[in-house]
C-alpha cells in the first residue's frame, strides 16, 4: 500500500492476486473501524465499511476523550510516536477506544488508525439524528421569538441545548412587558428531557405569562404556578427563579422556587448573588409559602438570570461552577465594546459560549441579561429646510439615534425607510409653488418601548389622487413598515409613526406557502375602490389582502370597501388584516364597509369574532 491510494475512493482496492485481495476484504468487513491515512494534511488512502459509516476521514470525528481524534493523527504523524485514547465519541457518543500508529507509507508519514467499541452503535446514531433535530427545534421554537427593548433596559437571551439530545431538557427563559416601565423576567428547568420537557416548559411558561399578566406580584405568581403544577405531572417539580423589574428606578422584587439566584455584576465590576431563600420547586410542597426579596439594579449593572446547565458546565463541584460563571460573567462585561448599541443583543450568548469547555454541555443552558444603561436616551429632534438635500442628515441622524437605542438593523431599516418617505413627502408636496420651508423630525421613546417618530411641515395638505402611484404609494409603504401612522392636515401636515421596539432573533423564519387558490383584486370602477377576495384566504392570501387594502386605501388615507362575498375560507390571519385596516380607518375618520352574505361562513366568522362593531356589515 502506498500514497498513491490516496486518488482512488476510500473502500477495497483492486488486487493482482488472490492474497492481497482477500486481505481487502477481511479488512473491509472487520468489526473495528479501520482508517489509513498519509502525507502532512492527514488524507485518507483507504477506509472500511466501519470507518465510512462514521465519515470517510478521521477529521469526522470530532472529540475522543475530550481530545480532538484529528490533532492526535497529525501529532502522530509528526513525532511518529503511537497514540491510544480511550472515551466517549464526541460528547454523547459510546465508550470507545482510538490507537493511531505510524506507519510507513512511501515518502510521506502514514498511520493507522483503528476505533473499536460502540463504533456501530455511534453509526447507528444517524438514524435518530432526525428525531434529535425535531427535539432542538421544539424547544428554540417554544422559546419567545423576541425580547423587549426599552430605553432604560438592554435584555439578551440564548439557549444553548445539551451536547446530548438525550440531556436536552426544558430550559427556559421569557421577559414580559407589564406596562408603566415595568418587565417581568423568569427563566426556569422543567423536570425531564427531549420533547416531553419541551411540552412541559411551554405549557410552565403559557401558565407564567397568564399570571403575569393577571398579578405581575412576585407572590401571586408562584402561587398560580403551583397551584398549575399539582395539575399537571409533568410540570411537577419544575423550578424558576422570577423578578419584576421597574426599568426607570431599577427597583428589584422576585422570588425562588428550587431555582438558583441570578448574578449581579455592579456598574464597578463588583459581583454579587442576589439573596434568596430555599422554596421548593413548583407543585412539590402544597400551600408553601413564598418569600419575597428586594433588591436594586442601579446604572450600569447588568442582571444575570441562568439555567442549572451554566453551573454544571464547568464540572463539580456547584461552587467552582458558579466561580466559573462569575468570572466569565465579569470578564464578558468588561469589554467596553459588550455595552456598545446593539452588541448587548449578543451578551447571553456570549456569556453561554464562554461557559463551554471541550467537554461538552452536560445539561441545557439558558442564560437571561438585563442590563440598566447608565443614562438614559434622549429624544431627537432636528429642525431642516423641506428640500431633497435635507435627507441624508435625517438619515444619518436618525440612523446613529435608533443604533443607540439597540434596534437591529432590519427593524431600523424599516423605520428608516418609513421616516424617509414622510419627509420626502414633505420635500415634494409641502411647499409647491412656494419657497421651502420649515420640517421638522423628533423621535422619542417611551418607557414601554413604543417609538414615536413625527415629521411635520407648515405647507399644504395634498389629499392623495386616485392612482396609487402617486403619494398614496408612500403612505402604503409607511403603512407596511411600522405598527401605526396617523396624518393630520390640520396648520400643514403632521405624520406620526409609531412602532413597538423589540429584539428579534438573527434568523429569518420560513415563510409558509399557500395562497394559490385565493384571489385579490382592486375594482376602481365605481366611487370608492373596492377590493374584492375569493376562494381560501388563508395565512398567505391574507398578507395579500392586507397589501390591496393599503394599496387601494393609499395607506388608510382614503374609504375603501371590501368584499368577500366570492370567499370559500376566512382563516383567522385574515380576521387580524380587517381588524387591522378598521383601526386604521378608525383613526383616519372613516369606516371600513364589508361585503358578506347573510347566513354565510365569512359572516358568521366576522361577527363572531365581534367585527360588526368595527365595519359596516352588508
Amino acid at each position: 500500500m502506498n500514497a498513491s491510494q490516496g486518488s482512488l475512493p476510500p473502500g477495497p482496492r483492486p488486487a493482482e492476486d488472490a492474497g492481497p485481495a482477500a486481505l481487502v476484504a477481511a479488512l473491509e468487513d472487520a468489526p473495528s473501524a479501520l482508517w489509513f491515512v498519509a502525507g502532512p494534511d492527514s488524507r485518507t488512502v483507504w477506509a472500511n465499511a466501519r470507518a465510512r459509516a462514521l465519515g470517510p476521514t478521521p477529521h469526522d470525528l470530532p472529540v475522543v476523550g475530550g481530545r480532538p481524534v484529528a490533532d492526535v493523527v497529525a501529532q502522530v504523524l509528526r513525532t511518529g510516536r503511537p497514540e491510544v485514547l480511550s472515551g466517549v465519541l464526541a460528547g454523547d457518543g459510546p465508550s470507545v477506544t482510538v490507537a493511531v500508529r505510524p506507519l510507513a507509507s512511501g515518502s510521506d508519514p502514514g498511520a493507522v488508525l483503528v476505533l473499536e467499541s460502540g463504533a456501530d452503535e455511534y453509526a447507528a446514531r444517524g438514524a435518530a439524528g432526525d428525531a434529535d433535530d425535531v427535539v432542538g427545534e421544539a424547544q428554540h421554537s417554544l422559546l419567545p421569538p423576541s425580547l423587549p427593548l426599552l430605553p432604560d433596559v438592554r435584555l439578551s437571551g440564548s439557549y444553548h441545548p445539551a451536547s446530548s439530545r438525550r440531556a436536552a431538557g426544558g430550559d427556559w427563559y421569557d421577559a414580559v412587558p407589564l406596562g408603566h416601565g415595568r418587565l417581568a423576567l423568569v427563566i426556569g428547568d422543567a423536570v425531564g428531557h427531549g420533547v416531553p420537557a419541551a411540552g412541559a416548559m411551554s405549557r410552565l411558561r403559557g401558565a407564567m405569562r397568564s399570571s403575569a399578566l393577571r398579578d405581575p406580584a412576585p407572590a401571586a405568581v408562584m402561587a398560580a404556578l403551583d397551584d398549575f403544577a399539582v395539575q399537571m405531572e409533568d410540570v411537577q417539580g419544575a423550578s424558576v427563579f422570577y423578578v419584576v423589574l421597574d426599568a426607570a428606578t431599577g427597583s428589584l422584587t422576585y422570588a425562588t422556587a428550587g431555582h438558583p439566584p441570578p448574578l449581579l455584576v455592579h456598574a464597578d465590576g463588583a459581583t454579587a448573588y442576589l439573596p434568596v431563600t430555599a422554596r421548593p420547586p413548583l407543585g412539590t410542597v402544597h400551600g408553601a409559602a413564598t418569600p419575597v426579596a428586594t433588591a436594586r439594579l442601579e446604572p450600569g449593572a447588568t442582571l444575570v438570570l441562568y439555567s442549572d446547565g451554566a453551573v454544571t458546565a464547568s464540572g463539580p463541584p456547584p461552587s467552582a461552577g458558579l466561580s466559573r460563571l462569575t468570572a466569565v460573567a465579569r470578564d464578558t462585561l468588561a469589554d467596553p465594546d459588550a455595552l456598545d448599541g446593539d452588541a448587548v443583543a449578543g451578551l447571553a450568548a456570549s456569556i453561554a459560549d464562554r461557559l463551554l469547555t471541550a467537554a461538552g454541555r452536560p445539561d441545557d443552558v439558558a442564560v437571561l441579561v438585563a442590563h440598566r444603561r447608565a443614562r438614559s436616551v434622549e429624544p431627537l429632534r432636528l429642525d431642516l429646510l423641506a428640500v431633497p438635500a435635507s435627507l441624508p442628515a435625517v438619515r444619518r441622524r436618525l440612523g446613529a439615534w435608533l443604533t443607540g437605542l439597540g434596534m437591529g438593523e432590519q427593524d431600523r431599516v424599516g423605520v428608516m425607510v418609513a421616516v424617509g418617505e414622510a419627509c420626502a413627502n414633505a420635500a415634494e408636496h409641502a411647499y409647491r409653488d412656494a419657497e421651502p420651508g420649515p420640517m421638522q423630525v423628533t423621535a422619542a421613546v417611551d418607557v414601554d418601548g413604543v417609538l414615536t417618530v413625527t415629521v411635520r411641515d407648515e405647507g399644504t395638505w395634498r389629499p392623495p389622487d386616485r392612482d396609487p402611484g402617486d403619494r398614496g404609494r408612500g403612505l402604503l409603504i409607511m403603512r407596511q413598515l411600522v405598527d401605526g401612522m396617523v396624518v393630520r392636515g390640520e396648520h400643514g401636515t403632521t405624520v406620526t409613526l409609531r412602532t413597538r421596539l423589540r429584539q428579534t432573533p438573527d434568523e429569518e423564519p420560513e415563510h409558509p406557502v399557500g395562497g394559490a387558490g385565493a384571489s385579490v383584486v382592486v375594482d376602481r370602477e365605481g366611487g370608492s375602490p373596492v377590493v374584492r377576495a375569493g376562494g381560501d384566504v388563508d395565512m398567505v392570501a391574507a398578507e395579500q389582502l392586507r397589501i390591496r387594502l393599503l394599496e387601494a386605501s393609499h395607506g388608510g388615507t382614503v374609504r375603501v370597501e371590501l368584499d368577500l362575498t366570492a370567499v370559500t375560507l376566512f382563516s383567522s390571519a385574515a380576521v387580524r388584516v380587517v381588524l387591522a385596516v378598521a383601526a386604521i380607518a378608525e383613526a383616519e375618520g372613516w369606516r371600513l364597509v364589508v361585503h358578506a352574505p347573510d347566513g354565510g361562513v365569512t359572516r358568521h366568522i366576522l361577527e363572531v369574532s365581534g367585527l360588526q362593531r368595527l365595519v359596516e356589515l352588508r
